[in-house]
């Protein structure tokens, strides 16, 4: 007679002596192996997607480790061998473990090793200095990895995988094989497999057959369209694409960059990289002679009267396209992006998640341009300036005491400390009250463009007297970073970019779109190698 604790239900405890069966529902023991599941889930999605994703690495990650053992994290991103074994590991280990917790096989191993696992993420990134909360919600000590380990260790001590798992069938089936009545040769006997102990311990099939379904979902099918694009890009070697223009116009690949940057590129080689475009040092900082501009990113076009171009910008510049754009210009040489306090989420979390290295300048502008430049210094802003339209604003109000404090607060944080200005009369006035930027930030291009005509509240025109600019920069002994070379877009840089050296400017300032990048850096190297004569001496 079957007696109360030997329910024989697809969640029996069979393998279990009877006084624990008894403390063990069904439910209960349902709900560990569902638990289990869903955490195996998890990792074997996210094995699987790093492997079939040829350019997924774990660098972005382990260079931003600011915790224990972060000193040994960033050495393994630095060596190729090191970062491509932990790669895999981390691939196969995922995986592994996902497949081991699904099916119930080597059960409490998988637990194991992937508590392990997430310990070190934890350690690489814990949520109390920030890791990962602005793209997942927000954590107090406590994220996804420490609540998935502690479940893990949790499981790693229950016998999940002997209640329903690849484990439990092995187990049931090797008792049942060693207490089987002896054959007349004395060897042990053959015992079927029941019907119900079957389905318990293959009940993984199922979860595994609905993983396929849903992760070819997710990855989805190939259309017509993708598979002419991919044929594209196999017959021509790509590095940065745009989607939306690959059919009306080609554009340089990175693989045409003169110097020969290496087609396969890895963070690890980002010093090797130097040297593409000169670099010159302000201070103790160590800028490429092409800064990136950053208003395409963040969306203020200075489009005249295109009302749309800055809502297009916008959306074309999605956080991705935005770490794609940061990689291309590193791979290019430019170790600078100039740009707003608004983009220094963006920038923080493509040096965390991607492993970029490139230096950010804000430009500190708006109604409390303090506020801006200590928002820029917490946030890793490696120069602050005080913006050139605030600049110009603060002048005409007489308000120095403002862009004194501002210089003030940046160098105290051991950072470089510039002054922007559109118009020459806020240059000159910052130098009559005695103030001394490490740099300065003044607009220079020609005004021989259509649209250059000087009205007032017109968004055309950003250096009203070039010729008196280039003069009286002249005088100056600070660096000088010249931006709006361009007239945001009105001039092409085979004109802008020797117009801005060979009048004075140290470095320029250049807002490109990730299929400008390769074109505008070959024109640059051109010019630069051709640069000659010019009046104002090299100030940096």
């Amino acid at each position: 007679m079957r007696t109360h604790g030997e329910n024989r239900g697809l969640f029996s405890m069979s393998t279990l002596p009877q006084h624990r069966a008894n403390a063990w529902g069904v439910l209960p023991r349902a709900t560990l192996v569902v638990l289990r599941m869903a955490i195996g889930w998890h990792f074997l999605y996210e094995g699987l997607v790093k492997l079939a994703d040829p350019q997924w690495t774990s660098a972005g990650y382990l260079l931003g480790s600011r915790w224990w053992l972060s000193d040994y994290f960033h050495q393994i991103a630095a060596d190729p061998e090191m970062l491509r074994a932990v790669d895999l590991l981390n691939m196969w280990g995922l995986t592994l473990v996902g497949l081991g917790l699904i099916c119930g096989g080597l059960t409490r191993l998988a637990c194991l090793a992937g508590a392990v696992l997430l310990a070190l993420y934890y350690i690489a990134q814990p949520p109390f200095l920030g890791a990962g909360g602005r793209l997942e919600g927000s954590y107090l000590f406590l994220d996804k990895n420490a609540i998935e380990l502690m479940a893990l260790l949790a499981l790693m001590c229950l016998p999940t995988g002997r209640f329903a798992g690849v484990d439990g069938l092995i187990i049931s089936r090797w008792k049942a094989w060693q207490s089987a009545p002896p054959t007349p040769d004395d060897s042990p006997g053959q015992v079927p497999v029941a019907r119900r102990e079957l389905l318990r311990h293959l009940v993984s099939l199922p979860v595994l057959g609905a993983f396929v379904y849903a992760f070819d979902k997710k990855r989805g099918w190939d259309s017509f369209e993708v598979k002419h694009l991919m044929q594209w890009q196999r017959a021509t070697p790509v590095d940065a694409l745009s989607g939306a223009t690959l059919k009306t116009f080609r554009f340089a690949q990175l693989n045409e960059l003169k110097g020969k940057v290496p087609h396969t590129f890895r963070f690890a080689q980002l010093n090797e990289l130097k040297g593409k475009v000169p670099h010159a040092k302000i201070g103790n900082l160590d800028l490429s002679r092409v800064i990136l501009g950053g208003n395409l990113i963040g969306g203020w076009a200075h489009a005249r009267d295109l009302i749309y171009a800055s809502s297009l910008v916008k959306a074309y510049h999605t956080d991705e396209k935005v770490f794609e754009t940061f990689r291309l210009a590193e791979q290019c040489g430019i170790n600078t992006i100039l740009t707003s306090p608004l983009l220094c989420r963006v920038i923080t979390d493509y040096w965390k998640k991607d492993g970029g290295k490139i230096q950010f300048i804000s430009d500190c502008g708006g109604s409390n341009c303090l506020e801006a430049a200590q928002q820029s210094i917490d946030m890793g802003a490696h120069a602050c300036y005080v913006q050139g339209a605030t600049a110009d604003n603060l002048v005409v109000k007489q308000d120095f005491d403002t862009i004194a404090k501002l210089l003030e607060l940046t160098r105290r944080n051991g950072l470089p400390a510039g002054i922007g200005a559109h118009r020459l009369e806020t240059v000159q006035a910052c130098v009559e009250k005695g103030l001394t930027p490490d740099f300065w930030m003044k607009t220079l291009h020609h005004i021989d463009y259509w649209s250059a005509k000087p009205q007032p509240e017109c968004d055309n025109i950003w250096c009203l007297d070039p010729e008196a600019t280039i003069a009286y920069m002249e005088q100056l002994s600070e660096p000088w970073i010249a931006f709006k070379t361009l007239a945001a877009g009105a001039i092409h840089p085979a004109v802008a970019f020797p117009y801005a050296f060979k009048n004075g400017a140290d470095f320029i300032c250049v807002g490109m779109y990730d299929f400008q990048m390769v074109d505008n850096v070959n024109l640059f190297l051109d010019v630069w190698n051709n640069v000659g004569e010019r009046k104002r001496v090299w100030r940096a």
